[in-house]
């Protein structure tokens, strides 16, 4: 975000979430080759077992790069209102355009979209995991560098660059880490992607938001600091 897995599994990751990504059957178990190990998931596993720190590795950075957004170009309004949504089930909570409706889609906990630009959304995907916080992951900048290089060996990808990597911490000493990062895609042009993460609770909470950032078409600073809102928001939902 040296071993990474690009592949579209069964839940969480579905099919046409990220583009490009190769799709196996249900039925069939996944092997991930490791340099000098293997790990098998099978689809009927939400949760794998770990049996190295770079399996761990490779199971998550699958679903930070799974995280559904569209692959079209995407152009921001040039006034969005931000409204608190919370999702007391699964216990996180973030701004979104009061604008823009929650729609399903298989494998995404939250997906919001434009109504007259479906392409314009934010997703958010929750997974169990075995660890405790993210740290045990990486740094920041060690799931940055994996993330940046899984991006660049994907045949659609001309060039991936980071822009920035960041921790905060959130709702009762949370860690999370931030990442912003830019991809020159056959599939979509150029995109600007912001990306969020914790562990809380025994689950893994993603956040992607992705955006065109085409020279014909740059983030004007309005919609940048929109964008950053959305990503600065994602947290752990507050216990009542």
């Amino acid at each position: 975000m040296s071993a990474i897995c690009s592949v579209a599994c069964s839940n969480p990751l579905q099919n046409g979430f990220f583009q490009g990504l190769p799709s196996i059957s249900i039925n069939t178990p996944l092997q991930l080759k490791t340099r000098n190990r293997s790990l098998i998931l099978s689809s009927n596993e939400l949760v794998p077992t770990y049996s190295t720190r770079r399996a761990l590795n490779v199971s998550i950075l699958t679903v930070l790069l799974s995280i559904p957004f569209s692959s079209s170009a995407i152009a921001i309004g040039e006034v969005l209102e931000l409204e608190r949504y919370t999702d007391s089930v699964e216990g996180f909570t973030l701004l979104k355009p009061s604008s823009w409706s929650k729609v399903d889609k298989a494998g995404a906990t939250a997906l919001f979209q434009d109504a007259n630009k479906g392409s314009n959304n934010v997703g958010v995907v929750v997974i169990p995991v075995k660890i405790t916080t993210l740290s045990q992951f990486g740094t920041p900048q060690f799931v940055a560098d994996k993330l940046i290089l899984a991006e660049k060996r994907k045949e659609s990808t001309k060039e991936a660059e980071v822009v920035s990597v960041s921790e905060r911490t959130g709702e009762g000493g949370l860690q999370v880490y931030e990442f912003e990062y830019k991809v020159d895609s056959t599939r979509g042009g150029l995109k600007r992607i912001l990306s969020a993460a914790f562990v809380a609770s025994g689950k893994l909470y993603l956040l992607n938001i992705a955006h065109s950032d085409g020279l014909e078409s740059p983030i004007d600073p309005d919609k940048r600091n929109t964008l950053e809102q959305i990503l600065h928001s994602f947290d752990i939902a507050p216990s009542t």
